[in-house]
């Protein structure tokens, strides 16, 4: 086993219609607005940025994000990230009911940080947990940015 590696799965119900927040979720650089781990994110170019990300832990995850897929059709949104975590990330957006968003992030990595892989075996659970509750907070601010948009 890797224990570097991580898959991730988290699914949302959001209280907006699935173009709402395709339109939201495709501005990364807005993210911190509602997100409140997402501590900075900006534009490199159209289709990159960067971003710092920190949620209980004492320690800042810093990743370049290049766009893979941006298909508002199907309402798919796919990054690569590299930096101390190399991988992809994904939303997948789907209507459940009128006026309603299942919002399904997947994200598959390989920590890159030299602290978190010496860490990687003792830390796993806390790593996990700390990324359970960042997804957690993301769904609440998110949902609450949406009543405003």
């Amino acid at each position: 086993m890797n224990w570097c590696h991580y898959r991730f799965r988290s699914v949302w119900e959001l209280p907006a219609p699935p173009d709402t927040v395709f339109t939201v979720l495709a501005r990364p650089e807005e993210y911190p607005r509602w997100w409140p781990q997402v501590r900075e994110a900006a534009r490199r170019d159209e289709r990159s940025g960067t971003a710092r990300i920190r949620s209980v832990l004492p320690y800042d995850i810093v990743v370049t994000l290049t766009e893979r897929r941006r298909d508002p059709v199907a309402r798919v949104l796919e990054t690569a990230l590299a930096g101390d975590i190399e991988g992809w990330a994904r939303w997948t957006l789907t209507s459940p009911g009128a006026g309603r968003t299942r919002a399904l992030y997947e994200q598959e990595v390989d920590v890159r940080r030299p602290l978190m892989r010496r860490l990687a075996v003792p830390a796993r659970p806390l790593f996990r947990a700390n990324h359970a509750l960042m997804m957690r907070a993301g769904r609440r601010g998110l949902a609450a940015h949406l009543h405003s948009v």
